[in-house]
């Protein structure tokens, strides 16, 4: 009997946990289908991939010098074995082919590489995910970027090493613009959305920041392939959650989405144009300091390796100080983001005027701080200036115009690489911030264009009251010309519908198609 009491306490008892997790997963289920709780969880795996990508663009930096170093060893012992053996046999001795005076420019490509493809595929990714919507296209980049870091791990030559990080720009160019479309479709309240756009800001800075030491620690303890490896995880990770959550092929009605503005109209846009301006100014400082701080140390300070490899770590906190208060000040005082973008440039210019003057590594922390404080204003303050640009002056489809905000960032990240050890070379390191605070400084009063445009807020009363649910950005239009469909099927039944009430429907309809200004919008 003993044994058959226990058989049945061991039965009840499995059968009990498996109700309660039954019950758990039906409430976890629910809970997802809950607009709140799929919106944070939207932006959890946007911020996830965001921080992967610019983890890949920056885990690299302390990897891949000594890579092609060592590649090169290996092709010059090669190479000497091979001279040897000919010399032997009274042959004519073949030299090694491998340029060793081409090493930086190797280098130098291969960082570029990724924002140069990034900056060609951005139109039309802009243009895809003004069509199809915005969680393909992340699940695109997602899997482009998980084929990109396997490749990576598993490199043994450079043109794989220039295949890899040529296919992370294509990955990208979909799952940046995708990303960062979708959390401004998500969050149409401009504080939310500000404060969404923030945290995912927060995710690009704390990325790019904590890579090197992330891949130089794994690099020269664990290997090549681990860092790697754990970045492919991760995103295979995120992936598995976006089609889980989201579900991207699961129901979808194209036929009826709304036609976004085309790019090439947004890129004419003044507005629009001034706003992209800014983002390549204030980044430019970045992205050509990047390449070039780490020799300049070396030779006016005498910097160690452990120094070069901290040097952006301190400015981690300062960004994230700005995003901070430049969220806080948009709940508060929405009207005034180009003022927290204007001075963010001004900050961002005397802060790259003042590199040069450094002598020691604790001195170079403030003026690093002051420009990662300044790039969080900027970045903050207009990237949901964006949305509500098109918002009030174009159809509420974001993926066109976010990719112009990452063409923005290629500009600058394209030509850091390349351009930076050039003019350094040619003119010096102190002539270049120079040059880039001028023009951070100057440019700061074109945002002054932009007052007006801030105070407008577009009045969304006709799709509250089309629509039971809080609005949901791209795919109202869907459902408000559903309800209308129905409603008028409805009164050809009952015999009710006036001659002129189809001319009325395509004028209402036509407001959503329009790819100018939308009569729709109340201005106050």
């Amino acid at each position: 009997m003993a044994p058959e009491d226990t058989q049945g306490a061991a039965k009840s008892a499995m059968e009990k946990l498996s109700c309660a997790m039954g019950e758990r997963t039906k409430q976890l289920g629910s809970a997802m289908k809950e607009a709140h709780h799929q919106r944070r969880l939207i932006l959890f795996i946007v911020c996830v991939a965001l921080l992967l990508d610019n983890m890949l663009y920056m885990v690299i930096v302390p990897i891949i010098p000594d890579y092609i170093q060592s590649m090169r060893s290996h092709s010059e012992k090669s190479f000497k074995e091979l001279n040897f053996s000919l010399a032997s046999s009274n042959k004519s001795i073949i030299r090694p082919t491998y340029p060793t005076e081409n090493e930086d420019i190797k280098i130098g490509v291969l960082f570029a590489s990724k924002a140069i493809l990034q900056l060609l595929v951005n139109p039309l990714s802009g243009t895809f995910m003004d069509r199809v919507g915005y969680d393909i296209p992340l699940l695109i980049g997602l899997i482009v970027m998980f084929l990109s870091t396997v490749i990576f791990a598993f490199a043994e030559n450079y043109a794989t090493l220039f295949v890899a990080r040529s296919l992370q720009g294509l990955g990208s160019a979909f799952a940046d613009t995708s990303g960062i479309a979708m959390i401004a479709d998500k969050y149409t309240e401009e504080a939310e959305r500000s404060k969404a756009l923030g945290i995912a800001i927060a995710f690009i800075s704390f990325g790019s920041l904590v890579a090197p030491p992330f891949g130089g620690i794994l690099y020269q303890f664990v290997g090549k392939r681990m860092p790697f490896l754990i970045l492919a995880c991760i995103s295979l990770i995120d992936g598995i959650l976006l089609l889980a959550v989201i579900k991207p092929f699961a129901n979808r009605t194209r036929e009826n989405m709304p036609v976004g503005t085309p790019i090439h109209r947004l890129m004419i846009d003044p507005y629009i144009a001034v706003v992209a301006g800014a983002l390549t100014t204030c980044n430019i400082p970045l992205a050509f300091l990047e390449p070039t701080i780490a020799n300049w140390m070396k030779t006016t300070m005498g910097a160690s390796e452990w120094q070069m490899g901290l040097t952006w770590l301190p400015a981690f906190f300062p960004h994230i100080l700005g995003v901070y208060i430049t969220v806080k000040l948009a709940a508060n005082y929405p009207q005034y983001q180009w003022f927290y973008g204007a001075i963010g440039m001004v900050i961002i210019g005397a802060s790259s005027c003042t590199v040069p003057a450094c002598k020691t590594f604790e001195q170079l922390i403030i003026p690093l701080c002051g420009l990662c404080f300044g790039i969080a204003l900027v970045d903050t303050a207009l990237l949901p200036t964006l949305a509500l640009l098109v918002d009030v002056r174009h159809v509420s489809v974001y993926g066109s115009v976010y990719a112009i905000a990452d063409i923005s960032y290629s500009v600058a990240y394209a030509l850091g690489p390349i351009v930076a050890s050039q003019i350094v070379h040619t003119m010096g390191f102190t002539q270049l911030n120079l040059g880039m605070g001028l023009a951070n400084v100057l440019y700061a009063p074109a945002l002054l264009f932009l007052r007006n445009v801030c105070q407008m807020k577009p009045s969304h009363s006709e799709r509250n009251i089309l629509l039971d649910e809080g609005p949901k950005g791209l795919y109202d239009t869907i459902k408000m010309e559903e309800r209308k469909a129905k409603s008028r099927k409805s009164h050809l039944k009952d015999g009710e519908l006036p001659e002129n009430s189809m001319d009325n429907y395509h004028e209402q309809t036509g407001k959503y198609m329009s790819e100018e200004e939308s009569s729709e919008y109340e201005y106050s």
